[in-house]
């Protein structure tokens, strides 16, 4: 995927405000990231080379996202525990957080060649095996097999792009 000059310069300021306010956050070579994204990795969050992040993305989780990755608008990868609710003696409002509490984080890992559609929801804690695609509007609560295509509240398999290859060969 190509970027005009004016997405690049946008772009990089985007990444120079994620990297003095989002934490640790690395980003790799040709990292596009959309108007209105948040990204912030508390415990570390990286992203490989080539990655498309779309508008109004948000992103609040630690670990990796590799390189091909592209990313619609509108997408949530965000905490599964975000806060401590299992303690019921307390609000919700005065419970622990991950900032507070690092064993409430759980890495997510989404693998290269992975596309996230509009409007998704990956919680934290999964790994998205290379070449998936998460259909749009899916909310991903377990892993995802690779080259699986996924859809649905949970996500579920729906296919395999193999599958769908090996079609079109034999046609």
């Amino acid at each position: 995927m190509k970027f005009s000059k004016i997405q690049k310069a946008l772009s990089f300021c985007r990444r120079a405000r994620i990297r003095l306010l989002g934490g640790p956050v690395r980003f790799g070579r040709n990292v596009y990231i959309g108007r209105n994204s948040s990204i912030s990795g508390i415990y570390g969050l990286t992203f490989g080379d080539d990655v498309y992040i779309g508008k109004n993305v948000t992103i609040e989780v630690e670990g990796r996202i590799g390189s091909g990755v592209l990313i619609a608008n509108n997408v949530g990868i965000v905490g599964r525990r975000d806060h401590d609710v299992f303690n019921n003696h307390l609000p919700a409002f005065h419970a622990r957080t991950v900032r507070e509490e690092r064993s409430l984080s759980t890495p997510t890992v989404i693998e290269d060649g992975v596309w996230i559609g509009f409007g998704a929801v990956v919680m934290s804690g999964v790994t998205i095996g290379a070449n998936a695609v998460v259909a749009a509007g899916s909310v991903v609560t377990r892993d995802v097999p690779a080259h699986s295509i996924v859809g649905g509240n949970p996500a579920r398999v729906i296919s395999s792009r193999l599958e769908q290859k090996i079609q079109l060969v034999q046609a």
